[in-house]
């Protein structure tokens, strides 16, 4: 994969502790992001904790509580080894095996990963947009600003063209601009309009992008369109939530009307189609 953000979200460099010599704030602020996500999917589990940097007694006590989840003695102490098993769900979405024959498929297929590893982002220091699978996303760049659904879904095509020993960038450039991806498509042909689709719904295809028209030449989110369905489309979409906000939470399956709704589709038919 060409977005191989997500790697440096896996490691730790050290084993860290309840005032360990060798903690450094970095690593400690990682450890109690996994600890706080895995609260997400797992809320009665007692592992959310404050993310500052310091593995006081309540990171500690954080740690046990998970240890004691998964079956391990609690002794609050976080080896590369227990790391890892924090950060499983994103090594799971970004590299089991993708089925399909066709890349559209693949598309799909990857999205379903990511949706099943309860992706959120996290709040640090105030700022929403942040936490390990922001920075997967957004190639390491988090906080406020920072809108995810591009990064997200430009991660997905990546992951997908990438197993066909593809390049995303063949159909538009690494950005996370709607507007950016939405000019290319009208550039390359690629985008159809939705007055067009409304008058011929078979333009839409799984593995595709819609793009959520504020006006003619601006859009605001982004997604994967997974199946359609008469005039609705399932999706898979990032930072959004259970209103369809373009500034939400997570990772989320979605269903929408394209009939009432503005969205434009972004075609990814030349990596269906052509080799790399």
């Amino acid at each position: 994969m060409q977005k191989d953000a997500y790697l440096k979200e896996l490691t730790i460099k050290e084993t860290q502790r309840r005032n360990g010599a060798d903690n450094t704030k970095k690593e400690v602020m990682k450890i109690q992001s996994w600890l706080s996500l895995f609260a997400i999917a797992h809320p009665t589990a007692g592992t959310a904790t404050a993310i500052d940097g310091a593995f006081g007694p309540a990171t500690e006590r954080a740690v046990k509580n998970y240890q004691e989840q998964v079956g391990r003695s609690p002794s609050g102490i976080v080896s590369k080894e227990l790391f890892s098993m924090l950060c499983e769900p994103m090594k799971t979405a970004f590299e089991s095996p993708l089925s399909g024959d066709t890349f559209r498929e693949k598309v799909v297929a990857a999205a379903e990963h990511h949706v099943k590893s309860t992706a959120y982002e996290l709040q640090i220091k105030g700022a929403s947009n942040s936490g390990p699978w922001v920075r997967a996303y957004m190639d390491g760049h988090e906080g406020s600003p920072w809108y995810w659904c591009m990064g997200f879904a430009q991660t997905i095509i990546d992951q997908a063209a990438s197993a066909e020993g593809k390049s995303f960038k063949t159909l538009f450039p690494l950005t996370y601009s709607c507007d950016v991806v939405g000019m290319k498509g009208i550039e390359k042909g690629l985008l159809s309009r939705y007055q067009t689709v409304r008058n011929d719904p078979s333009l839409i295809q799984p593995g595709d992008l819609f793009l959520l028209q504020k006006s003619k030449w601006d859009w605001t989110h982004t997604g994967i369109v997974i199946s359609v369905n008469q005039d609705v489309i399932e999706t898979i979409e990032g930072n959004t939530n259970m209103a369809g906000s373009r500034n939400g939470i997570a990772v989320m399956k979605r269903t929408r009307n394209f009939m009432r709704s503005k969205l434009d589709f972004f075609s990814v038919e030349p990596l269906n189609t052509t080799s790399a």
